[in-house]
């Protein structure tokens, strides 16, 4: 009986949303919050969007009416909640919200695209997209298709640096000390730190995976770096013999009194307060945190000074930077969406040069100004008007982007410069995950999460020494049995087909 009446609702249910999709016209019905199919005065669709979280509205934003007088197409935004948005997505997409695309992050992503869910885009990208097809590369284009289609216009974010160890440079000076270049010429100054200044040499928390320092000791991971070319496949962090090193000399470096004794517990605001109060010499920061610490730290010491290390050389003599990026944002088009062509030709004419520019970071001499080649934010405007404009891309000219989105980083000449010295420091040395750009691959989708836990946690334990090192062949066989191998074998076969 209780089969029988569940079947009934269930044929009632999507009989309704049937005939909600079904209907003509130009008239907005409202149904549970969606709506038919508009056109607007020039005969062009109505496209409905629905977007992340953010704090503002998109539907009363300059930029989306940038948009819409420049490409002709009116948009009408939804939003996803700021907590459960993945349960409020999948709902939406069981009641087949009739969306024209949606931008999504990766886990979202992936969901969908394994429940069948998407549009396959390559005809629609074939025939109306000559800008996208252009300017989005085809790392990219690889890291959204599913069996060989292409599911997502992917919106990448480039290959940058975003952390470095920063350090008090005035101590160094004090202690008549050189900034160190390799692992040994660090535990030296990190040694006279601690012995000088009773300070705590390198703080740190919660996070083992410290790629600034494991690259000088031939460790090329990192938190965002977890798996690595290794001649003709791919290896994962704890299956690479230089893990094991790496975590010896980190717990070295603990029980001499070298590291945060606190390490396994820190959160990332204590290390900001303890370096702005004069508490540690050292801790690894990113490039958008610059105005907090030095404004923290000249507020309690105004002669302070700040130094940036750059990448530590390893045995070789090479340096490494660790590097992140890849797909920041998927772009897509559910199956039963009715505008698709038109969906596709407004999001490429987005990326049209005139339009794409104005979209990124406004107009000229209004928004921003171009010295020596540079562009740079013209504020307050730009902040009033364009500090919500990366929640308009979907996909970016992924050759020019980069040197238009560097205007967000100039608004403040710390953010700016720590930028900039991060990125320079590591020029032509940078290394990053083996995955960056790959697809959803159903096998790391299920289990990267428990295991990135599991690796965290036992890393924790072998650097503070509440675990001996000599189990570390008993996690990696645990790491393995829980659904590791089946990683590392659908990451390879995945390699073996893109090489």
């Amino acid at each position: 009986m209780k089969k029988t009446v569940l079947m009934l609702l269930t044929f009632v249910l999507m009989a309704s949303l049937a005939a909600g999709c079904a209907g003509g016209g130009n008239k907005e019905k409202v149904n549970n919050g969606s709506k038919e199919s508009e056109s607007n005065t020039g005969g062009k669709p109505v496209l409905r969007e629905l977007v992340q979280y953010s704090r503002f509205d998109p539907n009363n934003d300059v930029v989306a009416d940038f948009l819409e007088e420049a490409t002709g197409y009116e948009v009408k935004y939804d939003m996803l909640p700021v907590e459960n948005e993945n349960e409020k997505l999948n709902l939406l997409m069981a009641n087949q919200e009739p969306y024209d695309f949606m931008k999504i992050n990766q886990v979202q992503f992936e969901q969908l695209a394994a429940s069948g869910a998407l549009e396959p885009l390559d005809d629609l990208l074939a025939q109306y997209a000559p800008n996208m097809t252009k300017k989005i590369s085809e790392a990219s284009w690889n890291g959204v298709k599913l069996d060989g289609k292409i599911l997502a216009i992917p919106e990448s974010g480039g290959i940058g640096v975003g952390q470095a160890l920063v350090y008090r440079q005035d101590w160094l000076e004090e202690l008549n000390l050189q900034e160190p270049t390799t692992i040994e010429e660090l535990i030296h100054v990190l040694r006279e730190v601690k012995d000088k200044k009773k300070v705590i040499p390198l703080s740190g928390g919660k996070d083992p995976f410290q790629g600034e320092i494991g690259s000088a000791m031939g460790w090329q991971y990192g938190l965002a770096n977890q798996w690595k070319v290794e001649g003709d496949k791919v290896i994962h962090m704890v299956e690479d013999p230089a893990t094991v090193k790496y975590l010896t000399v980190m717990n070295e470096l603990y029980n001499e009194g070298l590291l945060d004794p606190e390490w396994a517990i820190n959160q990332s605001n204590i290390l900001i307060e303890r370096f702005s109060s004069g508490q540690s010499f050292m801790y690894r920061e990113g490039w958008w945190n610059a105005a907090n610490i030095n404004n923290a730290l000249e507020a309690n010491f105004p002669d302070a000074k700040i130094g940036i290390l750059p990448p530590m050389k390893d045995e070789q003599g090479q340096a490494h930077g660790s590097a992140s990026g890849g797909i920041t944002s998927f772009t897509v088009i559910p199956k039963w969406a009715k505008n698709k062509e038109d969906a596709i030709k407004y999001l490429d004419l987005k990326l049209q040069d005139d339009i794409f520019i104005e979209l990124a970071i406004g107009k000229e001499g209004v928004h921003h100004k171009v010295e020596d080649g540079k562009y740079f934010p013209i504020l307050p405007i730009f902040d009033e008007q364009y500090g919500n404009a990366s929640a308009m891309l979907n996909g970016v000219d992924e050759e020019i982007y980069p040197t238009y989105w560097q205007a967000r980083v100039r608004k403040n000449p710390f953010v700016q410069n720590y930028y900039e010295t991060y990125q320079n420091n590591a020029e032509g040395i940078t290394y990053y995950d083996a995955l960056t750009f790959a697809p959803p691959i159903v096998e790391i989708s299920k289990h990267k999460q428990k295991l990135m836990k599991l690796a965290e946690d036992e890393f924790i334990k072998f650097i503070t020494g509440s675990e001996p090192l000599s189990n570390y062949d008993q996690f990696l066989a645990q790491w393995k049995a829980d659904g590791g191998d089946a990683m590392v074998k659908a990451a390879n076969e995945w390699f073996a087909s893109v090489n």
